[in-house]
């Protein structure tokens, strides 16, 4: 059997992360963040892993290194993996799926939510260290970043759309159905 690959995208605070925690809970998935880079960069360099410097460490990046240098590194570490499935969190920009789609057997899903939805969210996640204390507007306005600007295009090309404004249950039971498919 093929291993399933599947790529995750979605806005801030959609229920990609929570996506990704059922499918490694359930199916032992094993999961590549797009963010993880940053995250270990910001760490090394002793810079807090906020979202302005996660999306700054990203630019410069790709700036100089490629569009596709985070594409490239997630993309070989799927391959790599040895799971059955393999869950790539976080694609943003359009760079980050033609590697992926070289890939075997990969999903592109789009998990959607209400932009409110996601706003009470990330407010009570904390997940960033400024997400606790972050207004409406600030929240609409990193809407508008470079990172979120190609995530609606990219969902638009994507094998399936999970709905993730309702309850738990119904959010894992449309993964549930897409991983049926692929197995």
């Amino acid at each position: 059997m093929p291993k399933l690959i599947i790529g995750i995208v979605g806005e801030n605070a959609a229920g990609k992360t929570t996506a990704t925690e059922y499918l490694k809970k359930k199916f032992n998935a094993v999961t590549f963040r797009f963010s993880d880079m940053l995250y270990d960069i910001a760490k090394r360099i002793y810079l807090e892993p906020n979202r302005a410097n996660l999306q700054t460490l990203s630019t410069i990046l790709r700036q100089n290194f490629g569009d596709d240098i985070m594409s490239k590194v997630i993309a070989a570490d799927a391959k790599n993996a040895t799971s059955d499935i393999i869950i790539t969190e976080g694609v943003r920009r359009p760079s980050d799926v033609p590697y992926l789609k070289e890939l075997s057997n990969f999903a592109l899903i789009y998990i959607q939510a209400d932009e409110r939805v996601r706003f009470s969210r990330l407010a009570n996640r904390g997940e960033k260290p400024d997400d606790a204390t972050k207004t409406w507007e600030e929240f609409q306005k990193e809407g508008l970043q470079e990172s979120e600007q190609q995530i609606l295009a990219i969902a638009k090309t994507a094998n399936y759309t999970v709905d993730n404004n309702n309850s738990l249950e119904n959010t894992y039971r449309q993964l549930d159905e897409i991983v049926a498919k692929h197995l």
